[in-house]
C-alpha cells in the first residue's frame, strides 16, 4: 500500500507501472476533472496514456484534448504529441498535422524539432516539405537537424540544385554534436561533384563559343567525362568523350584522345 502522504499523481503512476490501469485511470480522471486543480494538465496526460494502453482511443484523445486546452508549456505539448501520434496511426493526416501545429504553437522549444519533422513527413507537396525540413534544421537539434538536412539535400540534388544542397549540409555540419556526420559529408561531396560537373560543362561550352585554347578545353572535357561516371552518368560521359574526339578543331580532338587513352 502506498504511504498516505504520497501525492495522488505518484500513486497513479505507481499503479500504472504495476499494471493496475483501472486504478490509475480513476485517480488521473479525478485530478483531470478539477478545472482549478494545479495538477490537471499532468493528470490529463497520464489519463490519456493509461486509456491508450487500455485500448480506449476516443477516451485517450478526449483526455489529451483536456491537457492541451490547459496551455501548459510541458504537459499540453505532450498531449499534442500524443494526439498527433494517435491520428497518424490511423492515417488521419489533417488531424495529425493540426495536432503537430498545436504543439508548435505552445512555444516549447523541446518539441519543435519533432513537430517540424513530423510536418515534413505529412506535407502535401515538396515546397511544404522543404519549408518544414528547413524549420527542423534551424532548431539546431543534433539528431533531427541531421535527418532534416539529409532529406533536404537529397531533395535539392534530385531537383538539380547542388548549391542549395551544399548550403544545408554545411549548416547541419555546423551544429555542435550533429549526428551522422559521415553521411552528411558524403552528401556534401556529392553536391560538390555536381557543382564540379556544372563548372566543367560551362568551361566546355564557353570554350566552344569563344574559341578558347585547345589545352583548357581538352582538360575540361576530360574532367567532365571522368567525373560524370562517379554520379552514375556513364552514357553522358561517353557523349562528352565523343564530342571531344570528333571536334572540328583537330588539335583539340588530338589532345582529348591523348587524355582519354593515357594510363591514370
Amino acid at each position: 500500500m502506498p504511504d498516505v502522504d504520497t501525492h495522488p499523481l505518484e500513486v497513479a503512476r505507481r499503479l500504472a507501472e504495476g499494471g493496475d490501469l483501472d486504478g490509475a485511470a480513476a485517480i488521473f480522471a479525478e485530478l483531470a476533472a478539477d478545472a482549478d486543480g494545479p495538477d490537471r494538465a499532468q493528470a490529463a496526460v497520464g489519463l490519456a496514456v493509461v486509456l491508450q494502453e487500455r485500448g480506449d482511443v476516443p477516451g485517450a484523445r478526449a483526455a489529451a484534448r483536456t491537457a492541451l486546452a490547459t496551455g501548459h508549456p510541458e504537459f499540453a505539448a505532450q498531449a499534442a504529441c500524443l494526439l498527433a501520434g494517435s491520428f497518424e496511426s490511423e492515417e488521419l493526416t489533417d488531424q495529425a498535422r493540426a495536432a503537430w501545429q498545436a504543439a508548435l504553437g505552445l512555444g516549447n522549444p523541446a518539441y519543435a524539432p519533432l513537430a517540424h519533422m513530423a510536418l515534413a513527413r505529412l506535407a502535401g507537396d515538396e515546397q511544404e516539405m522543404a519549408e518544414a525540413l528547413r524549420a527542423a534544421l534551424a532548431t539546431g537539434d543534433p539528431e533531427i537537424g541531421s535527418r532534416a538536412a539529409q532529406r533536404l539535400a537529397e531533395l535539392f540534388l534530385d531537383e538539380g540544385e547542388p548549391a542549395e544542397a551544399a548550403d544545408v549540409l554545411l549548416e547541419a555540419l555546423a551544429i555542435p554534436g550533429v549526428a551522422d556526420t559521415p553521411r552528411l559529408r558524403v552528401l556534401l561531396g556529392v553536391a560538390h561533384l555536381e557543382l564540379a560537373c556544372a563548372e566543367f560543362e560551362g568551361a566546355v561550352e564557353e570554350g566552344a563559343a569563344e574559341g578558347g585554347d585547345a589545352e583548357t578545353s581538352a582538360l575540361a572535357i576530360e574532367l567532365l567525362a571522368r567525373t560524370l561516371p562517379l554520379r552514375g552518368r556513364d552514357e553522358d560521359a561517353e557523349r562528352v568523350w565523343r564530342y571531344g574526339l570528333e571536334h572540328a578543331d583537330a588539335r583539340l580532338a588530338e589532345q582529348v584522345r591523348l587524355r582519354r587513352d593515357r594510363d591514370l
